[in-house]
């Protein structure tokens, strides 16, 4: 661990373009389909069965290609769209939450999460930073850590869709900078 007088060390990151495939591991990209198709594997597989659902349009400004801290939702599958199909990006590291405190504990570095539950903490390697273009959006998967929407404009509009009390209750943090002397960098690849 990183101690206070030590500067945090900078990872730069290179942006995955955000399929089916590639996020597979974090959640879901959820693309259009044809009126009348039946529910399926290609549509958002949700859970909001611990909470109110709350759908919303979320303004956000300021959001730059940089960051240090990263969070998860253990009750809630969140999903996030861009209003109008706009280049955005999402940091993301492979959901940690233990549900078997006794099973799954193994050598691990176990915390408690902001509502109790159990959980070991991202490494600095597997975090990874995906692009979303088009008319599409994300399904995150319960417990997958996240940072964003990030994207080069002064503001953004996002569709969401978590839990009425997310934010307030379900809300758990971990800091790359204070736990592991890394921020994370990567550049806009928008052109290409």
């Amino acid at each position: 661990e990183a101690t206070m007088a030590e500067s945090p060390v900078q990872v730069n990151l290179v942006p995955i373009e955000a399929t089916s495939e590639s996020f597979a591991d974090y959640g879901q990209v959820i693309e259009a389909s044809s009126d009348g198709d039946l529910f399926g594997p290609n549509d958002a597989q949700l859970d909001l069965s611990r909470g109110t659902p709350r759908f919303y349009i979320m303004r956000l400004e300021g959001r730059s290609f940089g960051f240090s801290t990263i969070t998860h939702h253990a009750n809630v599958t969140q999903c996030l769209g861009s209003v109008g199909g706009h280049v955005w990006y999402v940091g993301v590291a492979k959901p940690s939450l233990i549900e078997d405190a006794d099973g799954e504990r193994g050598t691990r570095v176990v915390e408690s999460g902001s509502d109790g539950h159990l959980y070991a903490p991202p490494t600095v390697e597997e975090v990874r930073v995906f692009r979303f273009s088009g008319p599409k959006f994300v399904k995150l998967n319960r417990g997958t850590w996240h940072v964003g929407p990030l994207f080069s404009d002064s503001s953004m509009d996002f569709y969401n869709l978590e839990l009425s009390n997310t934010n307030e209750v379900d809300h758990t943090r971990h800091s790359f900078e204070k736990k592991n002397g890394v921020i994370f960098r990567f550049e806009d690849n928008t052109s290409s």
